[in-house]
């Protein structure tokens, strides 16, 4: 499968938010992370996994009402859903400015 990577120069200048239509909870599914890897910019699939055997990883339960906001270069993943309680989400993300290094420009949806 051929996708594309955007440089960690973009990336880092990039907050997602998370706005929790239901709570999260440990058993539907939350967002998880590897906290502090959003310093080490865009990562290998083989470096990925070394860091999910070296890092132990934190559930973003939050509550209905709740914002969850993170760097997109955090190591993140959602959980498998464990009920049938719902986890709907709004997800939102904001840049510092519309043009990122050398005229990339995020694509306005």
């Amino acid at each position: 499968m051929n996708y594309a990577h955007a440089p960690a120069s973009a990336l880092e200048r990039v907050l997602a938010l998370r706005l929790h239509l239901d709570d999260s909870i440990a058993e539907n599914g939350p967002l998880r992370v590897l906290p502090g890897t959003h310093s080490l910019g865009v990562l290998s699939d083989e470096a990925l996994r070394d860091l999910s055997t070296q890092i132990e990883a934190i559930d973003g339960t939050v509550p209905r009402g709740g914002i969850l906001a993170r760097r997109p270069l955090v190591v993140h993943w959602s959980s498998k859903s464990q009920s049938n309680v719902p986890s709907r989400v709004l997800h939102m993300e904001y840049a510092a400015s519309v043009v990122f290094d050398q005229g990339l420009t995020p694509e306005v949806v």
